[in-house]
């Protein structure tokens, strides 16, 4: 107790009963678990940008009401200001020390980095092809693979580039206006980089450009609510691209080293009912081949638990991208998710990374004022960027049936919800505002 206060860290009550708050447990405070009360959270997610997802996907999302989280490729774009490019030395430089000169570890990064710019067509598939070998610790072959390209550029085995390189599955691509007006209806825009490179491989100054340039462009068109949320291409779980990601951006799907979070990403086989953490990310892939009873029991596996967040990651649909899933399928699969909305909060990724952070940084103080309660949410975080309601949970008198909720200007009516024999107001409260007060509403 403090100066007769409750006082609460995120759901932790330390009780004081010389407040004249009845034994009942009136006044006491507790943060939800999920918004809104819910027992789980689902995060919809797409990769690339292909055409389909917006022309197939976005409309059965938006008639159900479900918003998700796309990781847009920027330089795809018409009109972005960014496009392919090799930050460096001159390529000519390059290509010539290759002659005599093998690939090693002190140039590797930046032959990799501009082997795909080159001006030729091919080339960037020994980007890519060398990339996963090095991600998978096998560097000899990697550095093998670099110096066959350059190898093949000496001998002019590569045609011209006769137009700019577009990611594969994005020729028909969504444009800045639109991606502005879905933005509007609730969806999330983040960054997937500017070409969707291997990061892992890139030199510095690449890296950085792939980063903060997709950045750059998401900022100007679609503004900085936009620029919470990155995922490196591939699913990366490079250590020295997720920590340059995790410089310019607030959330990173690759990686979220956060204490309070055990984090099991698409290729992980473990089950994630047996963490004890207090919140668990569960990555998902739904491909073409996987079955809709298999992706349907990842719903009912969070909605029986109450410290998952099912991360789904989606890429192309019906026939664009890689591995499609059908429109027919998502329509299925999605309206099966919207069954279950009274357990599951179904958002977009950067507002349940919000909501976790302010959750687990969160102290509530509760104090009885006559026949007002009175509840002061706060955090300690950056409240321009961490400004989401969170779901706040009083105890009440047994006697009111309803509640009155206000917080400055905003005034709304709760029913009182019973629950192990007591009343429980329900409500959504800001924090780092002004302190929310709870009386018992007017009969109707």
């Amino acid at each position: 107790m403090r100066g007769g206060i409750y006082v609460w860290r995120a759901s932790v009550c330390l009780m004081a009963s010389s407040l004249g708050f009845a034994s009942d447990h009136v006044g006491e405070t507790e943060i939800a678990k999920w918004q809104y009360g819910k027992r789980a959270a689902v995060s919809l997610t797409y990769d690339d940008g292909s055409i389909n997802q917006f022309r197939v996907a976005v409309p059965i999302m938006d008639r159900l009401g479900l918003p998700a989280t796309f990781f847009i490729i920027t330089g795809d774009i018409p009109g972005s200001r960014y496009s392919g490019t090799f930050i460096g030395r001159r390529t000519e430089t390059i290509v010539q020390e290759t002659t005599d000169a093998p690939t090693r570890k002190d140039n590797f990064f930046e032959r990799a980095s501009a082997i795909g710019h080159l001006g030729f067509e091919g080339t960037l598939e020994y980007h890519t092809r060398a990339g996963e070998l090095y991600e998978d610790g096998k560097l000899d072959e990697a550095y093998r693979t670099i110096d066959e390209a350059y190898a093949k550029v000496r001998e002019g085995a590569f045609k011209p580039k006769t137009g700019p390189e577009v990611f594969e599955g994005n020729r028909d691509v969504v444009t800045w206006d639109e991606v502005r007006a879905l933005a509007r209806q609730g969806h999330e825009f983040a960054s997937h980089t500017v070409t969707h490179p291997r990061l892992a491989v890139l030199d510095e100054p690449n890296l950085a450009y792939e980063l903060e340039k997709s950045r750059e462009d998401i900022l100007d068109n679609v503004g900085p609510m936009h620029t919470f949320s990155v995922e490196c291409p591939y699913g990366t779980e490079d250590e020295r691209a997720v920590r340059y990601a995790l410089a310019r951006y607030r959330a990173s799907r690759n990686r979220m080293p956060e204490p309070f979070l055990e984090e099991l990403n698409r290729s992980s086989s473990l089950d994630p009912v047996v963490s004890r953490k207090a919140y668990v990310q569960w990555q998902r892939g739904a491909l073409t081949r996987t079955p809709m009873a298999l992706m349907k029991s990842w719903i009912d596996t969070v909605a029986a638990r109450d410290n998952i967040w099912l991360v789904l990651v989606f890429h192309g649909v019906d026939g664009i991208g890689w591995e499609p899933k059908t429109g027919a399928e998502l329509r299925e699969y999605f309206q099966y998710i919207k069954s279950k909305e009274s357990q599951v909060w179904v958002a977009v990724f950067q507002d349940v990374t919000k909501y976790l952070r302010e959750r687990e940084h969160s102290t509530v103080h509760g104090s009885r004022k006559g026949d007002v309660i009175e509840v002061v949410l706060r955090h300690d975080l950056n409240e321009r960027l961490y400004d989401l309601p969170l779901t706040l949970k009083t105890c009440v008198p047994s006697e009111w049936s309803a509640v009155e909720v206000r917080q400055g200007a905003r005034v709304k009516r709760v029913e009182v919800v019973r629950e192990s024999g007591r009343a429980w107001a329900v409500y959504q409260a800001a924090p780092n505002a002004e302190a929310v007060t709870l009386a018992a509403a007017p009969q109707r």
